[in-house]
């Protein structure tokens, strides 16, 4: 059973950043400081007529408001010697995509700009810990296209996204059997993923 007032609930559109970035400062202020921030905003969509507009969003959303909210959990953290940061990126991100560019490329751009921040984490010697949660198909609204395959059901990858948080894991491919097409995509030469 849930407790009255035992937890806050706030929106805010990771686009207007410098909005997110005052919301987040008064959530956090609100419960009285932060320990984890799991960032889990993210669009995409199919886009093969490559219209800008698509592509602007997913930019803006996945990068920049993104970045917003990473920079400031990563400061908050520092500041205060302590904290874990949780990001959902994406398989997506490890090559990319004629469907949807923009959404491969950003996500590519998520689990760089994690490697980053894990490295500047290392460097300080600070308990801070930056986990990149890589999930493959999950049924959720964001899993779009035609003849998917090995999808996830919710609360199977929500089980194991928990797990990975809970044991600080640098990155965690969800569900588990994803890691197999990772190594694969990554080892696979540009001239056959360009025929696929």
């Amino acid at each position: 059973s849930e407790t009255p007032n035992s937890y806050i609930v706030k929106t805010f559109d990771v686009t207007d950043t410098k909005a997110a970035v005052e919301k987040l400062e008064e959530l956090t202020s609100e419960l009285g400081g932060l320990d984890l921030l799991i960032l889990s905003s993210g669009t995409g969509d199919i886009n093969d007529k490559l219209d800008f507009e698509i592509e602007k969003q997913t930019i803006d959303t996945n990068v920049l408001g993104f970045t917003a909210i990473a920079d400031w959990a990563f400061n908050y953290f520092d500041k205060n010697k302590t904290g874990h940061l949780v990001a959902i990126t994406s398989i997506a991100g490890l090559r990319g995509s004629r469907q949807s560019t923009s959404y491969n490329a950003t996500k590519s751009y998520q689990i760089n700009y994690l490697e980053g921040l894990r490295q500047r984490a290392n460097k300080t010697k600070l308990p801070i810990f930056i986990t990149d949660i890589r999930p493959g198909f999950v049924d959720t609204d964001m899993a779009k296209g035609d003849k998917l395959f090995w999808v996830s059901p919710a609360d199977k990858a929500a089980r194991q996204i928990y797990n990975a948080i809970k044991k600080r894991r640098k990155i965690a491919y969800i569900t588990k059997r994803w890691l197999l097409i990772a190594i694969v995509l990554k080892l696979l030469p540009a001239w056959i993923y360009d025929k696929i």
